[in-house]
């Protein structure tokens, strides 16, 4: 139970962070209060476990007509969720929200890399005592 507590403290921070690096490359991404930085990085964190996956069902014939570009339509309509939620979060447009959610989840996905190393529990192992992945 404390290594996943740890995973999930250690997500929420890269989430954060991104979200922190975004605001200060992106004009139109503004945080009024660290407290507002940390509430959306949580918020958004739970979003993309539990809208996002919603929202890509409802959303599927589009998704495959677009040959899943419409993601990152998806991606972006979950930022601005946040941002309405928030209080001290504040997003100014679609297109900002667009090229930030883009640009968050690359971020993170480099932070993770970056932080995660390798995780045991991933791993397959074979038969004869080789790992697979």
């Amino acid at each position: 139970m404390l290594s996943t507590l740890a995973g999930f403290l250690l997500h929420w921070a890269i989430i954060a962070l991104s979200l922190w690096v975004a605001s200060h490359i992106f004009s139109g991404i503004r945080f009024e209060s660290t407290a507002a930085l940390v509430v959306s990085a949580l918020l958004l964190g739970f979003a993309n476990a539990i809208v996002k996956p919603v929202l890509i069902l409802l959303t599927l014939p589009l998704t495959l007509l677009t040959f899943g570009l419409f993601l990152l339509v998806i991606n972006a309509l979950v930022l601005l969720l946040v941002a309405a939620l928030v209080k001290g979060f504040r997003v100014s447009g679609f297109w900002t929200a667009l090229f930030a959610s883009l640009f968050v989840s690359l971020l993170s996905i480099v932070f993770g890399a970056l932080v995660g190393g390798s995780d045991p529990a991933t791993t397959i192992q074979m038969p004869d005592g080789g790992n697979w992945l």
